[in-house]
């Protein structure tokens, strides 16, 4: 337990619904594993939650540098929530370059922490300070004037909490992020039990090290406790949840348990064959932990390999999956197609950055669904489906695998970096609520041949078709009697022998073309959010944009306004009925992280005008910037 030196100074504890923190300092500083342990903290507080991690693409950028500059977001609230939120109340900046890269994000009247001990003349001119922004803070039109500013020696106070354990000064110096998160803990009354048991965990072998981060926290902590520069703590209540088992997740992680529950669903081994990419790694490194539900990892020597192995796998009747970034897609591209032609079940996972080309690695972005729609040689159909939440990446994988097993198919399913990244709440579901995906395995002969003299099945044709998804049977190679042939060249249909006839062509792409389209009578009735039922705009999105669209449809209805919001998982084949929603709504707005490719798409088959709002800036909408332009659309329409 942390241990309080009771102060006779006076103290104000105010109550908050919602708070914004971000913790930033440079790619050493440690501000991710600062903002993860707040937020486990917070998490197990009861309070509801959203996060995003924002850091460079390089592994190590120039130290003191605007773009070396690391930061952690996190909202944390007393009811549901569904952003990282736009702009933090809480700024603490371990350097110049932390406090000039995040200073234009801040409300007037904003809480700013800076470590004064970085403050040096050096460091002050890499990121064009011409004079020490808090040495002016008193004076007539200072930039910082507006906020809250406790310039505090984090570094020296940190170094002399440390000094019983004889470290080297820079080792020393290295708890200052630990010292921080103890006096924001202070400051919104979260207990760090949990963050001691961590480090005696993560720093068992290394006692010394274990020790200065845990007096560093505590030091933190105490400094809140009895200094006169917080007059006022903070205290923000749980939240209010349905019954049950919670935990913080990512999304990768959820993408990982969602994948290792459709294996145990499906009674398939599991096998993911990847090759690491930002920010889709985490996925292999998650599922390389789980060899005891029967998951086997490859880490290939590149991305062709690392599809390969899952064709392959999917061919000897396993869940195959793969998992990337949108430059790993486009390398992929050609195994996806002899999935599609050999129709086999493959799980494509793409975890979309900031692009073209390597574009923004460590950045978020929505750009890759064309890509997913149509990035194959060859009318190449395949389902694609989108997560929206960092939790729910958990159902679409299971939902992915379900369509990928049923119908035979390669399904691609999108995430982006905000979700693999960012975290929430997640309610643990009840197993036996999940549901059951049957692979129904080929047992025997399908076809009666021309001498059969007992009208009984005795040949296995590899293209026969279930009636009603139009899936080819799954025969796993060895089975007697289930020999076949299977490939990249066309097939004629049913038999599967190679085929060159042009009718036969014509039919079969339309078939594949057929199954993916059938997909669409499985899937549930879309909800639409329109809670007065007289809304004129309806603002319809996919993938991550869910939590910004919700929070600015809020913010709308707030100013006493109607509006709708409809949300798609399903993006091909679209639900059967959005073409009839859509046309119910005067005006239709489609914000994406993108230049307009859903909006494209939406017009093209339903021919409706749906307007574009784009951004690729490599960050989520803003809620309160996404309000007021969805504020011109609702006000237009009753023009």
């Amino acid at each position: 337990m942390i241990i309080r030196d009771r102060s006779t100074v006076s103290r104000t504890v105010n109550e908050l619904d919602r708070v914004v923190i971000r913790f930033a300092g440079d790619s050493g500083d440690g501000m991710q594993l600062t903002g993860d342990r707040f937020t486990q903290e917070a998490a197990v507080f009861g309070n509801d939650l959203s996060t995003l991690p924002n850091f460079p693409a390089e592994i190590r950028a120039p130290q003191g540098t605007i773009p070396g500059v690391s930061s952690f977001q996190l909202h944390f609230a007393s009811y549901d929530i569904l952003t990282p939120g736009d702009r933090p109340d809480v700024l603490v900046a371990m350097n110049p370059a932390a406090l000039k890269a995040n200073v234009g994000d801040l409300p007037k009247g904003a809480t700013v922490i800076v470590d004064t001990h970085e403050f040096t003349k050096r460091n002050l001119t890499k990121v064009g300070y011409d004079t020490d922004p808090l040495a002016t803070l008193d004076e007539p039109g200072s930039e910082l004037g507006e906020f809250a500013m406790h310039a505090i020696d984090l570094t020296g106070m940190t170094v002399e909490a440390v000094k019983e354990f004889e470290l080297s000064r820079k080792d020393a110096a290295r708890c200052k992020n630990m010292f921080a998160l103890g006096l924001v803990s202070w400051l919104y009354g979260r207990e760090v039990a949990g963050t001691e048991s961590y480090l005696a965990e993560k720093f068992g072998t290394k006692p010394t090290i274990r020790d200065a981060n845990v007096a560093a926290l505590r030091a933190g902590w105490n400094f809140g406790e009895t200094t006169e520069t917080f007059a006022v703590s903070y205290v923000v209540k749980p939240a209010a949840a349905p019954a049950g088992r919670y935990r913080n997740i990512t999304g990768n992680t959820a993408l990982s348990y969602g994948i290792v529950a459709a294996g145990r669903l499906s009674g398939l081994p599991v096998l993911l064959g990847a090759y690491p990419i930002t920010p889709a790694s985490d996925i292999l490194h998650e599922l390389s932990k789980h060899k005891d539900f029967d998951v086997t990892t490859f880490q290939a020597e590149d991305e062709i390999a690392a599809v390969g192995a899952a064709v392959g796998a999917s061919f000897a009747g396993s869940l195959a999956v793969t998992a990337t970034s949108g430059p790993g897609v486009a390398l992929k591209s050609e195994a996806i197609g002899l999935a599609v032609m050999t129709e086999l079940p493959l799980l494509v996972i793409d975890v979309q950055r900031g692009g073209p080309s390597t574009g923004l690695p460590t950045k978020t972005e929505q750009s890759d669904l064309m890509q997913a729609m149509y990035g194959r040689n060859g009318e190449a159909p395949i389902p694609v489906i989108a997560a929206q939440s960092p939790s729910d990446c958990f159902d679409a994988a299971i939902e992915a695998s379900r369509i990928a097993i049923t119908y035979r198919t390669p399904v691609m399913l999108l995430s982006d970096g905000y979700l693999a990244n960012g975290s929430e709440p997640w309610r643990i579901p009840d197993v036996s609520s999940l549901p059951q995906i049957e692979p129904d395995f080929a047992t025997g002969p399908n076809r009666v041949s021309a001498g059969s003299t007992t009208g009984e099945p005795d040949e296995f044709w590899p293209y026969l078709r279930d009636p009603e998804t139009l899936a080819r049977p799954w025969a796993i190679p060895g089975t007697p009697g289930l020999e076949h042939r299977i490939g990249g060249l066309e097939k004629g249909d049913g038999h599967g022998n190679i085929s060159y006839d042009p009718a036969n062509h014509d039919l079969m792409v339309r078939t594949r073309q057929a199954k993916v389209d059938a997909i669409a009578t499985s899937l549930p009735p879309l909800e639409v959010d329109d809670p007065t039922g007289d809304a004129e705009v309806l603002v319809i999105g996919w993938g991550s944009t869910y939590g910004p669209i919700g929070a600015a449809c809020r913010r709308v209805r707030k100013a006493g306004h109607s509006i709708a919001q409809v949300h798609l998982r399903h993006l091909n084949p679209l639900p059967n009925d959005l073409g009839e929603i859509l046309r119910r709504y005067s005006r239709v707005v489609c914000p994406e992280m993108n230049l307009g490719q859903l909006s494209r798409m939406l017009r093209a088959e339903y021919l409706v005008d749906v307007q574009s709002l784009t951004s690729v800036r490599g960050l989520p909408f803003g809620a309160e910037a996404l309000c007021a332009d969805l504020l011109t659309y609702v006000e237009g329409a009753r023009a």
